[in-house]
């Protein structure tokens, strides 16, 4: 089952950032990671407003994802980010394809709610 780091960062020192960002790609690649969504423009669609900067990177397991992120190879280019940026990062496990088809069926099934 694929997992998902989540991340969301306030860039504080750019210069520093892009530094960090220069050498994620190739440390993601070693655990078969890939960036879903990396930056890119935002918009709050309800509650409030996160920090600055949004980071989605797919794996193709919740294992793979933790093995990245406490690697030896990483450690080093985090530390390039210390001090650059505040952020949260989480990792998600992805959401079963057939749980998916199951759900949708049985809310297929049902009549939405009148309009408000």
């Amino acid at each position: 089952m694929p997992a998902y780091i989540v991340a969301q960062v306030e860039v504080r020192d750019p210069v520093r950032y892009g530094e960090y960002m220069k050498h994620t790609p190739r440390v993601i690649a070693q655990y078969g990671g890939r960036f879903i969504v990396r930056g890119g423009e935002m918009a709050t669609l309800e509650g409030p407003d996160g920090p600055g900067r949004m980071v989605i990177i797919e794996f193709p397991s919740l294992e793979q994802a933790k093995a990245f992120y406490a690697s030896p190879e990483y450690a080093p280019v985090k530390a390039l980010r210390a001090g650059a940026g505040v952020g949260r990062f989480v990792v998600v496990e992805g959401y079963d394809p057939a749980a998916w088809s199951a759900v949708l069926a049985a809310s297929q099934a049902i009549p939405l709610p009148p309009a408000v």
